[in-house]
């Protein structure tokens, strides 16, 4: 269990027993620290931590991988493995399974990419794939990898794209001879969100325009592929959680700007689907209507983004408009219930607006890399653009309008208040990066590189100095 003083970053972690209820007397425990710990096995585990001096990487994450046993003291855990200072982070884990545990360890070289070794009889196995890709799931001893950038296993061969999830026997992996297959392409406006696994089926969640659809995998007697569509809801946010592979059932929780959190079970052999708890409406839903528009950035790239507003409102441009954006780090914004929008914002005649600029994961690696470092500008841009159009529609106007972000969402509404301080009449600017020349010396901001640049290179600080709130405040 990890516990936060004061909602930090950095966790105590602590044993629990579930069936007690209670920490375990001379259990494992950390101080705190942005620790991570897995388990090995009932008396051991793989923990990453704060070991004392150079044990850190810059970006303050544990770079060194120990084995912990039970009884002995965290100063006798045998290291196997050590990342440089210059990498963000290491992570050592196991995957259980039936068909045989998967222990693995992983150096983030960046906030986007990473190495992948399997560790087999004490031995570290660097597995050949992409940095930039990543592992999503285990199936029947079958690796899934998800691809942020193209890629060519074989010189002059077959060519997957990026965003796609391809699959292969971990044996041959580690082999240094894995022949993938493609299991999902992503369409056009779709990106690949979670993989998960069951007995005999694979569950991909994908966003499709910014709401959630759910595809079960399988394979048939000719060994293809085949995918069918489960449906649960429309138009909202699905999470599918509480797999095993040993049962196709399977759990699903679902929201939407108007629709609470529900909890439900899929059945894997009917595909019936049965509610099992929703958490309360706090708000009456009826007189609130959510629609989809779309905004046209600077460079003509729509950009989509959610209003939730009364049916009856008036398109008169006196609305109170509330603008939420976060645009970075991959992070999509979907429709999620809130019980504070409904009841401090939209029962009071407000308008809710969810942005899905360029920055974020809504339609895969290429929105997110299309405003990274020197593109970062398209963010702000695009949050502009959607300013305009609810003015354009008569939504709202400058004097009704306002914007809310936190911490890379900080960053967006402090740049968008220095460039276009006329557009709005408030802001909400929550745990902000603002000082953009500096802010690799700040706590885990060395990490942050791979997203904005670095400011210390004077090719990237000419382009960053042109939107870093600190350095563009005008009276």
């Amino acid at each position: 269990v990890r516990l936060s003083i004061g909602g930090a970053d950095a966790t105590v972690v602590r044993e629990f027993d579930i069936s007690q209820k209670a920490f375990v007397k001379d259990g494992f425990s950390l101080p705190e620290a942005k620790s991570n710990v897995s388990w090995r096995d009932r008396d051991s585990l793989y923990v990453g931590t704060d070991f004392g001096k150079g044990s850190l990487t810059k970006s303050g994450y544990p770079r060194l991988i120990k084995i912990w046993k039970r009884g002995t003291p965290l100063s006798a855990a045998k290291t196997i493995y050590e990342a440089p200072e210059t990498s963000v982070w290491a992570f050592g884990g196991r995957s259980f399974s039936e068909n045989g545990n998967i222990d693995f360890v992983l150096e983030g070289l960046t906030a986007f990419t990473s190495k992948k070794y399997i560790l087999k009889k004490g031995k570290l196995i660097e597995l050949k794939i992409p940095v930039s890709a990543s592992f999503v799931g285990i199936f029947k001893k079958q690796l899934l990898i998800k691809l942020q950038r193209d890629y060519t296993p074989e010189k002059g061969g077959k060519v997957f794209t990026q965003g796609s999830v391809i699959i292969a026997e971990l044996a041959d992996l580690l082999a240094n001879k894995p022949a993938f297959r493609l299991l999902i392409k992503p369409e056009e406006r779709m990106s690949i969100g979670s993989i998960r696994t069951t007995k005999n089926y694979i569950l991909v969640t994908v966003l499709d325009n910014v709401v959630n659809r759910l595809f079960k995998y399988h394979r048939n007697k000719a060994g293809k592929w085949m995918r069918k569509e489960v449906v649960i809801k429309s138009n909202g946010s699905l999470a599918v959680f509480n797999t095993n592979e040993n049962s196709d059932d399977y759990f699903v929780n679902f929201t939407n700007f108007l629709t609470p959190s529900g909890l439900y079970m899929v059945s894997g052999k009917t595909d019936k689907v049965q509610l099992l708890k929703s958490a309360p409406e706090w708000f009456n839903a009826s007189p609130y209507r959510v629609v989809q528009y779309m905004a046209s950035s600077k460079d003509g790239t729509k950009i989509p983004y959610f209003m939730i507003g009364r049916k009856d409102m008036k398109l008169d441009g006196k609305n109170p408009t509330l603008m939420y954006g976060y645009g970075g780090f991959r992070v999509s914004r979907k429709p999620a219930y809130s019980a504070t929008v409904g009841n401090a914002w939209l029962k009071k005649g407000g308008v809710y607006v969810m942005t899905n600029i360029r920055g974020g994961g809504e339609f895969g690696p290429k929105w997110h890399q299309a405003a990274m470092k020197k593109n970062k500008m398209k963010s702000y841009e695009d949050f502009i653009a959607i300013a305009e159009d609810l003015i354009k529609r008569k939504v709202t106007s400058s004097k009704y309008l306002a914007m809310q972000g936190g911490s890379n969402g900080g960053l967006l509404v402090g740049a968008v208040m220095v460039l276009r301080p006329e557009l709005f009449n408030a802001v909400v600017c929550n745990v902000p990066l603002l000082d953009m020349k500096r802010y690799t010396k700040l706590l885990a901001g060395a990490s942050w590189a791979a997203e904005y640049g670095d400011p210390d290179k004077t090719d990237m600080w000419e382009y960053i100095k042109t939107y870093s709130p600190y350095h563009n405040v005008k009276k």
